[in-house]
């Protein structure tokens, strides 16, 4: 009896919890809470070890060690004065804007099937 009553106490209280983490997520949409843009930078580095380092500045997303660069993103909002204290770094060559975001990914069929034309 006493376990069943505990069992039932820690089910309902789990169901509350996942009514109550529902019910935020329509309210942060909402007030317009949603995840703030990011920006993608590539970063040459003369040293890898000291490239770790970068993770205080953003997110460091992949790290090549045989490459010697890092990729990273940068809020938009602090992207210019962070890549200032970036650049200052002894350890990095270059840095470079990540055009990613900005490639076509929704492709259209522009040319017609030739598959029917030929009867196969």
């Amino acid at each position: 009896m006493v376990v069943e009553d505990h069992v039932d106490a820690v089910e309902n209280e789990q169901q509350e919890q996942v009514q109550v983490q529902q019910e935020q997520v329509p309210e942060q949409e909402e007030q317009g809470l949603a995840l703030p843009e990011r920006i993608g930078y590539i970063i040459w580095v003369n040293d890898v070890k000291a490239a770790r380092n970068l993770e205080k500045y953003g997110c460091v997303h992949y790290i090549s060690r045989r490459m010697h660069y890092v990729v990273m993103y940068l809020y938009t909002e602090k992207a210019e004065e962070t890549l200032k204290n970036i650049r200052r770094l002894s350890y990095v060559r270059k840095v470079e804007r990540s055009y990613r975001n900005e490639i076509k990914t929704e492709y259209t069929k522009a040319v017609p099937d030739q598959t029917q034309f030929y009867g196969i």
